[in-house]
């Protein structure tokens, strides 16, 4: 006897369709082809003991599986679900009529529990635009994808549920996630916020410039100054996601098997902070089970690399592609996948190896050439991608002691919010170009020009300062968004000025003060 089921298999962000063939005859043999990985292989050990603890019979006959298609390799153990359905309808244990209504994926425990897997999101979207009538999930992964309208989803916890269902002895009930109501509930709920940063006025304007613009943003300073602290209240202060922004990270984090268990969706700016010891692949994503890496888990949020020039320097010179295109391109031997990758890229890191250079009461002991060959880990072309350079300086007892409580994240998010609306209207006719940090030169000509006074103002800091060739286009930008702050529609020249204040490290004496 031979039937099929509906499943599916997740290459990069998209879902393939995959057809499971079930065929029972006379033996005793159990056949699995189809390009299964281990993990699908080792299927029948957990089908097998699955089906016996649920009160059947592992038929006693051979038993071939075929995952077609049989050219797209098979990984994980979404399958056993519908392995273990299809091998109980070829005894007419369960009424096969209704197969073609549904897709089903989940892994089996061995007392027949269903565990969750990684995914479900995706699988939900290409199955409703292949007009199946309805989903079956494990009941952790249900919401994930109940949030797919047009769709039944069916949680289930142990595969009795699903053949009670399937034989119209106990029919489920589907899930239904009210998606903007949940989305809306939960974008304000930040824990940090910056009224708890003592003074730091100068950093605090930085991280609202480069939250309003879309800029990446590096801060240098001695150790204890705030850096990380900052960092971590950026995402309370950058606009909304939007809800198709929202259901690409939740696509991303559902591949990657990051959601929390009965997650929806994800209502805030990621914020992924790796540690230095991280890998290139697992920063840009990869392996020989391919996965998101860190860059497209921050995907419309934040990635935040503290110390800097701790970080390998293969793994920072992979950020160069990235951070230009904004989607990372993996091509290995046997696939060719690409993940989203939009983030705003935050980075801090020590004035030197001592980390008090410049600081106001500890002595440094590093030389000038130490201090160089420090600040040389990170290469020019990366530290061209960088917006806006920010030096931090730590407070005394008494700044800490007498500061006043400053503003609060949401009161800066207004402003923020009100630039971004500007840009939008700017660039509503440019394609792939949101926010001011995405402008190329052509879009600098038309929307960045400077009056004679501020051209002038310009080329004298440039000239003072030693700032490098590469600042200039940098120091337009963010210019032009300290205007968007100030709804200005032309750039002034105490926006210029601003603007080249945020240069720190490009001065050409700033290791030698």
């Amino acid at each position: 006897m031979l039937v099929k089921l509906n499943s599916a298999a997740v290459e990069g962000m998209q879902a393939t369709p995959v057809t499971i063939e079930v065929n029972s005859a006379r033996g005793t043999r159990f056949a699995l082809v189809g390009l299964p990985d281990n993990a699908v292989r080792e299927s029948h050990e957990r089908i097998m003991a699955a089906i016996q603890n649920s009160g059947y019979e592992f038929p006693t006959q051979q038993i071939t599986i075929n995952l077609a298609p049989a050219d797209i390799r098979k990984e994980g153990s979404a399958y056993d679900l519908p392995m273990a359905v299809g091998i109980l309808a070829t005894k007419d244990l369960v009424k096969s009529d209704q197969f073609h209504r549904y897709m089903m994926l989940g892994e089996l425990s061995l007392d027949g529990s269903i565990l969750p897997v990684r995914g479900a999101l995706p699988i939900a979207i290409k199955a409703r635009e292949l007009g199946y009538e309805g989903l079956i999930v494990p009941e952790e992964n249900v919401r994930e994808a109940a949030v797919v309208n047009k769709l039944k989803v069916y949680g289930v916890r142990h595969m009795n549920q699903v053949l009670a269902h399937l034989n119209g002895i106990h029919p489920l009930e589907p899930e239904f996630v009210d998606t903007r109501a949940e989305f809306y509930a939960h974008q304000t709920d930040f824990e940090a916020d910056f009224a708890d940063v003592k003074g730091q006025q100068q950093v605090k304007r930085a991280m609202e410039v480069a939250a309003a613009g879309g800029h990446n943003l590096i801060m240098i300073g001695p150790p204890g100054s705030g850096k990380s602290m900052m960092a971590k209240r950026l995402p309370g202060i950058l606009p909304p996601l939007s809800l198709q922004e929202s259901l690409e990270t939740t696509q991303i984090h559902s591949v990657a098997g990051r959601l929390p268990s009965q997650c929806s969706l994800i209502a805030q700016r990621p914020f992924r902070s790796p540690h230095h010891t991280i890998s290139p692949v697992a920063l840009v994503g990869g392996g020989q089970n391919p996965q998101p890496g860190e860059i497209s888990l921050a995907h419309n949020g934040v990635l935040f690399l503290d110390e800097l020039p701790e970080f390998q320097r293969s793994v920072l010179e992979v950020l160069r592609q990235p951070l230009e295109d904004r989607t990372i391109n993996i091509n290995r031997a046997k696939y060719s996948i690409s993940y989203p990758c939009s983030f705003m890229f935050i980075a801090s890191m020590n004035p030197c190896p001592c980390g008090y250079y410049n600081h106001p009461k500890k002595a440094c002991v590093c030389s000038p050439g130490q201090i160089q060959r420090y600040l040389n880990k990170i290469s020019g072309p990366l530290m061209d991608r960088i917006d806006l350079q920010c030096e931090i300086m730590p407070l005394d007892f008494e700044e800490i002691s007498q500061a006043a409580p400053g503003e609060t994240s949401a009161v800066i998010r207004e402003r923020v919010i009100k630039a971004r609306k500007i840009q939008e209207q700017r660039f509503i006719n440019v394609k792939g170009v949101h926010c001011n940090a995405q402008m190329n030169e052509k879009h600098l000509q038309t929307y960045c020009v400077l009056s004679p006074e501020s051209q002038s103002l310009l080329r004298t800091a440039m000239e003072r300062l030693q700032l490098s060739a590469r600042a200039y286009s940098r120091i337009l930008k963010v210019a032009r968004t300290i205007a968007d702050l100030e709804a200005c529609e032309h750039i002034q020249s105490h926006h210029i000025a601003e603007a080249v204040g945020y240069r720190n490290l490009d001065r050409g004496d700033w290791a030698e003060r």
